[in-house]
């Protein structure tokens, strides 16, 4: 690869992480090649974005990237593979539904909304990460539930009174 091919590489994998805030990076490395397509098949059905790329290029498109990536650079040896979503917790259950026929992807770390997550470990809590969609489902269910108690109880009200009056 050419300093300029480089050059151009880092442009895009900056241009990608600047227009996303959700970012996994794992190790896909030694799926056969029917695994991959089913991998990338599954990322593509979920609209996340799966591409290898060269843990230099990343490295330095994270320097250069506005977002803070602490200490998720460190993470970046052997084979990688980033995972670019809209939703949180996505790619983590896409990696957890793979992992349940053989022993990769492995989850190096993620980046998501401004906070960092290092380890395999933290896949589990990474799966049980509600959308935004979901907090706000649950927040206006929240909202709504004290104000249908209260009409609930006036409209049984009224009734018992109109049928004490009959």
């Amino acid at each position: 690869m050419t300093r300029e091919e480089k050059s151009i590489a880092i442009g895009d994998l900056t241009a990608q992480l600047a227009g996303t805030n959700i970012v996994y990076v794992a190790d896909i490395s030694g799926l056969n090649a029917e695994t991959t397509s089913n991998l990338r098949r599954a990322c593509f059905k979920a609209g996340i974005k799966l591409e290898v790329v060269k843990n230099t290029l990343l490295a330095k498109a994270m320097e250069a990237s506005t977002n803070d990536y602490g200490d998720l650079p460190s993470t970046l040896k052997g084979n990688t593979s980033i995972f670019i979503a809209d939703v949180a917790n996505a790619p983590a259950k896409i990696i957890k539904e793979f992992r349940k026929k053989s022993d990769k992807p492995v989850l190096k770390g993620a980046f998501i909304n401004q906070e960092i997550y290092i380890g395999d470990n933290l896949l589990d809590s990474l799966v049980n990460l509600k959308s935004r969609d979901e907090v706000i489902g649950e927040i206006i269910g929240l909202l709504q539930s004290p104000a249908k108690r209260v009409l609930s109880a006036l409209l049984n009200n009224a009734e018992s009174k109109g049928e004490a009056a009959e």
